[in-house]
């Protein structure tokens, strides 16, 4: 059910209204509702990546190229370095398709932002930009799954760019996931650097429609338990808080999102990794995953817990 913003606003409502009836001065005026200008970015992240004229970005296609552009001009535009490997990283495999398999080209996109503490110890932090493309002669815009997680992503590298992180991180677009976690498990098998220098692979996909639930789900901590109690203690932002689960035993068949997106690969690779996404919702890969069903406030609030775990994270891993 979603949230109104009266019920989050509501309180700071009362506390003023109370203070005003005891004659003391009201408290500051609270931070405002409306997004700020680096949150309008995030937003507009989505808005672009998700429009018609990005065709669904499917790989290989003229939108996926276009997307991809767009990708690598934000992340020169926030000083964000390529890798030792260089900003892109193409590849050809055999993916799905409702055809049957067919033979992909996609291209990954990958940003170093070296770290202060451990620069020998990586976190690849992702999200894919690719999506179903057009079909029947409809744009599947994939405004939620994934141009919100890239947004997150980006998001994330401007805030690394002023506040350096602890450990060595590289942010990576992954292509052709919607295709079998193509550019994913590309990346595994030829990474920039020895597995064994990932810390922690932390995924983004599907970062703004938390109003079913309220919830940004963790997944991952049952493979890797020490890593809960670091975000555990993180609190609620507006109306959505971390959750955890989808990852144990008993989740099966869909409700078990271990290998449900390209932190699937790090998995299988044996890197640890979690996976940050909201529910399913009715516009999951479908023609209305559009950017005006997305809800400013909730993808702002998802954004900044997505950003807090990270530096929770990145704080208290290889001490």
């Amino acid at each position: 059910m979603r949230r109104p913003h009266l019920v989050v606003l509501s309180p700071l409502i009362a506390a003023v209204l109370l203070s005003a009836c005891m004659g003391s001065p009201p408290p500051a005026a609270p931070v405002a509702a409306a997004p700020t200008q680096g949150q309008q970015q995030w937003l507009n992240d989505i808005r672009v990546l998700s429009a018609d004229d990005m065709e669904g970005r499917d790989t290989g296609s003229p939108g996926g190229q276009r997307a991809r552009d767009y990708i690598v001009g934000r992340m020169e535009a926030l000083g964000v370095a390529p890798s030792a490997m260089g900003r892109l990283q193409p590849w050809e495999a055999v993916g799905r398709t409702r055809e049957g398999p067919r033979t992909y080209h996609g291209t990954n996109i990958i940003g170093l932002i070296p770290g202060t503490r451990r620069g020998d110890r990586y976190i690849v932090v992702s999200a894919h930009y690719d999506h179903v493309g057009v079909n029947d002669g409809q744009i599947y815009n994939g405004a939620d799954d994934n141009a919100s997680g890239v947004a997150t992503l980006l998001a994330l590298a401007a805030d690394l760019k002023r506040q350096a992180p602890e450990h060595g991180v590289l942010i990576v677009a992954f292509d052709g996931e919607e295709r079998g976690l193509l550019g994913a498990r590309h990346f595994v098998e030829a990474p920039p650097m020895p597995l064994e220098a990932i810390a922690l692979n932390l995924n983004f996909d599907m970062t703004a429609r938390a109003e079913t639930d309220g919830k940004l789900w963790v997944t991952g901590t049952y493979q890797s338990p020490a890593l809960r109690p670091l975000l555990e203690a993180i609190p609620a932002n507006g109306a959505v808080s971390l959750a955890f689960g989808h990852d144990t035993p008993q989740d099966v068949g869909e409700d078990n999102w271990v290998d449900a997106s390209d932190q699937g690969a790090f998995h299988q690779a044996q890197v640890p990794f979690l996976y940050l996404g909201v529910s399913d919702h009715p516009d999951y890969h479908r023609p209305s995953d559009d950017f005006e069903r997305i809800t400013p406030a909730v993808f702002v609030s998802s954004t900044q817990l997505a950003i807090a775990a990270f530096r929770a994270l990145d704080q208290s891993l290889d001490r």
